[in-house]
């Protein structure tokens, strides 16, 4: 035949794809061929597998010893105060005292817990400079912290942002009524945070000492003390890798929630554990919550390998497990209604 084209698009490659078996889609492929017997063995041991799991985390939880003191009302004369700006470099004291009834054995780790206080609203979990986190000279005035970032007067605020502003500073410490004497309980203020925090996440800015690193900044407002005072005691924890900040850094995404504050040491009377007997909590009360109508709370609590005492997980496995296990007897009843009608009809 006679080609009426151009000899230069007659030139042209062809876009065709190459006949090969992945461009053709020649692949061979595995088609499950979906019996009765395979389709009910899969969810008989799915749901025997999960009802396992969620059994033994239930069980797990409901081992952790755990208890928890509000002293949101037992604290009220220092709560009106805190409620009061103009009082924020006034010191209030108050004392929380309770009876534990049995030995907590094993490690005791100390919490405290918010209610009602909304650390996931969008505003706020942004509002933060981890580039300053890292201890890098940034302009936080082009970062999300604003109205956190800079005073009126131009001095930049170290850390920026609402997270860091809000920061929870009461004072916890616990004390053992032993023969009508009081013995603090040693606590471990140090390696509670993630690993992946105190070494990559956050840093000091580089110089022979904090409080130069951190010259020409001023402390959030509503701080009491510039961010390297936080642990004069040890320069590890001090600055921005303060486990109690990085703690905080972290936000919730409920309103509900308790943060690891501290760790008890086991040495002395309390090698084994915290024993029964009378405790009181001396208490530096800072963190005002009342205008939000939050509570505060303390919590001691032992760990297990699951966890803390959160049933949240195991009661998810066993809802699965169930579903699951019904599902398994529906197939089974409608696969035995409709073979018994076949083969009704295949008699008639």
């Amino acid at each position: 035949k006679t080609s009426f084209l151009p000899r230069e698009e007659e030139a042209q490659p062809s876009k065709c794809p190459d006949n090969s078996a992945f461009k053709q889609q020649r692949l061979p492929a595995w088609k499950p061929q979906l019996t009765i017997a395979s389709v009910l063995s899969s969810f008989f041991l799915t749901g025997a597998f999960c009802l396992t799991v969620g059994v033994c985390l239930v069980l797990s939880a409901n081992s952790v010893r755990e208890i928890q003191v509000d002293y949101s009302d037992k604290c009220s004369d220092c709560s009106k105060l805190r409620e009061n700006s103009s009082n924020w470099n006034k010191e209030c004291h108050c004392s929380v005292n309770f009876t534990l009834k049995e030995d907590i054995l094993g490690d005791v780790f100390m919490y405290y817990g918010l209610q009602n206080f909304y650390q996931n609203h969008r505003r706020y979990v942004i509002s933060r400079s981890d580039a300053q986190l890292l201890g890098r000279n940034v302009n936080i005035q082009r970062s999300y912290c604003s109205p956190f970032s800079t005073y009126r007067n131009g001095t930049p605020m170290a850390p920026c942002g609402a997270i860091a502003n809000s920061m929870f500073n009461d004072t916890i410490d616990l004390f053992y009524n032993r023969n009508s004497s009081m013995i603090q309980v040693p606590l471990l203020k140090t390696g509670n945070s993630w690993w992946t925090d105190k070494n990559v996440k956050f840093r000091n800015p580089e110089s022979y000492n904090l409080s130069s690193a951190f010259a020409g900044t001023a402390r959030p407002p509503y701080w009491q003390k510039p961010v390297y005072l936080l642990d004069e005691e040890d320069e590890r924890n001090n600055g921005y890798v303060n486990d109690d900040f990085i703690i905080w850094m972290r936000v919730s995404a409920f309103a509900t929630f308790r943060n690891l504050y501290r760790r008890v040491q086991r040495v002395r009377h309390f090698a084994e554990g915290l024993p029964a007997g009378n405790y009181t909590f001396q208490i530096s009360y800072n963190f005002p919550v009342t205008r939000f109508k939050g509570r505060k709370h303390v919590i001691l609590s032992t760990v297990v390998w699951s966890g803390g005492s959160n049933p949240f997980l195991g009661i998810a496995y066993l809802v699965s497990g169930t579903a699951a296990t019904l599902t398994g007897f529906v197939i089974t009843g409608i696969h035995l209604k409709l073979r018994k009608k076949k083969t009704y009809f295949q008699k008639q």
